[in-house]
């Protein structure tokens, strides 16, 4: 009996829910609707199918977080493949379905993104196990979702002739993202829906149709998986060979292409792809004046407000249709109808070179985290936490020195040829050009206060020595 792996997409770039989403920690890794993070629900709602372990595709940085979210809710999963760089979602599918086919002759692929909301669970279940079938026989299904307007951020697909059984029904066209008159044009008509972006197929049917329509992006795909390695579940791939890859969505490289394409139409899914804000507002809970209030949040005759506090508390006084989102480092304010338009301040942002479109003030690490308290000319103060057990690279800076004082566990220091054990209240220097390194040999998280100064403050000036986590040995930057 074939497998059923479900593969999640978990990739992503952190432009449209600025402030909250950025570059290093993007939406697909938050709370923005519930308490679970979105990739921790789109796990969850496979609850009660027949599946397999599932396989995730991310970005290098982020495979830890990926791996800690998942085991927060009790998901083992087969592979956290690890891409070097983006190549979309075309490369992506081909590199999981290349490992489900090493650990399942016979692999059946569930391709969900991890950033998207699907409230009908059961309903969701019921579609894939009713598209099954057709997905054995070879065909590359697809689900689409009834429009419920004119949208033009989505692409659209053409329902073309049922298959057997009426559940199912050739794709005619893929259209791209339409103008107004046209996404009208296709509501009004009835024939066609919005792409989801998921997917079920064979494995081997993918790869065979992805051989035919796109040779070279499979064979830059299949030497990045030869050349991958990593301790399990991560699975990193080779950079060089995974760099030649097109940089192409499973629609525009074989679906747009292919003649064994099948749609399911995905009706009453309560599905949102959360693309903005205002579309987060659309599906969070409102009060009596149609608010979102999130967080420390003091509205006062505002009406239709998505408000979001995330480190201080918000006031809004006598204002409507507004989209207002706080976190420790930004301040985000723009009306509901425009909330599409955050990218662009990412854009100046990024071209300013500034880090609030990267990190958050709080920034992740597979050994912990730390968060920057204050900065000036030649210093800069952070609260680090190491996570017991954990321990950060063998390193040294070129350009700065460190006094660390701890405030909460155990630190075990290696300083040049001296190792110490540091208690609450207890402190220690680490001179520039010094080798050195953090371990928290404890059952408590390891808390402390860095002070760095020096010349140059930069997160690149790190030459790593040894790394537990299989990090390069390298400048981090």
């Amino acid at each position: 009996m074939d497998t059923l792996i479900p593969v999640v997409l978990c990739g992503g770039s952190g432009t449209r829910m600025w402030p909250l989403s950025r570059a290093g920690h993007p939406k697909q890794l938050l709370a923005l609707s519930g308490e679970r993070t979105l990739l921790q629900q789109t796990v969850g709602r496979l609850a009660g199918l027949d599946v397999a372990a599932p396989i995730v595709v991310t970005n290098e940085a982020q495979r830890f977080m990926v791996y800690e979210q998942l085991a927060a809710i009790g998901c083992e999963p087969a592979h956290i493949i690890a891409e070097p760089a983006g190549r979309n979602t075309a490369p992506a599918a081909a590199a999981a379905a290349l490992l489900a086919l090493r650990d399942q002759a016979d692999a059946l692929l569930l391709l969900l993104p991890s950033d998207h909301l699907i409230r009908q669970h059961a309903h969701f279940q019921a579609l894939v196990e009713t598209a099954l079938p057709a997905a054995r026989d070879g065909l590359l299904v697809t689900f689409g979702i009834r429009p419920d307007c004119a949208h033009t951020g989505y692409g659209y697909i053409r329902q073309g002739e049922a298959l057997a059984g009426g559940a199912l029904h050739r794709v005619a066209e893929f259209v791209e993202k339409p103008d107004t008159a046209r996404a009208e044009a296709f509501v009004a008509g009835g024939q066609h829906y919005w792409n989801s972006g998921m997917f079920l197929f064979r494995a081997d049917a993918y790869l065979a149709e992805l051989q035919r329509l796109q040779p070279d992006m499979l064979a830059a795909v299949t030497a990045a998986v030869e050349a991958g390695h990593g301790d399990p579940p991560y699975f990193l791939l080779g950079a060089e060979r995974f760099a030649e890859a097109a940089n192409a969505s499973i629609d525009y490289a074989v679906m747009e292409h292919t003649d064994r394409a099948a749609m399911i139409a995905a009706e009453d899914l309560g599905w949102s792809d959360i693309g903005s804000w205002s579309a987060l507002a659309e599906v969070c809970e409102q009060d009596e004046a149609g608010n979102n209030l999130v967080g420390d949040v003091i509205a006062e005759a505002a009406s239709d407000c998505y408000i979001r506090a995330e480190s201080s508390v918000v006031a809004a006084i006598g204002v409507d249709h507004l989209v207002i989102v706080q976190t420790a480092d930004a301040v985000l304010v723009t009306t509901k109808d425009k909330a599409q338009d955050v990218k662009k301040v990412v854009e100046r942002l990024n071209a300013d070179g500034r880090a609030e479109s990267l990190w958050h003030r709080r920034v992740h690490r597979p050994w912990g985290s730390y968060e920057g308290i204050d900065t000036g000319e030649r210093f800069q103060v952070k609260h680090i936490v190491v996570k017991p057990g954990a321990a950060l690279s063998l390193q040294m800076h070129f350009h700065r020195a460190e006094h660390w004082i701890v405030v909460r566990g155990t630190a075990r220091v290696v300083c040049g040829d001296e190792v110490r054990l540091l208690t609450e209240n207890q402190s220690t220097y680490i001179p520039l050009g010094t080798v050195h390194r953090l371990e928290n040999p404890g059952k408590v998280p390891l808390e402390l206060i860095e002070v760095q100064s020096g010349a140059y403050l930069g997160e690149d000036d790190i030459v790593r020595l040894d790394d537990q986590y299989g990090r390069d040995l390298r400048a981090a930057g």
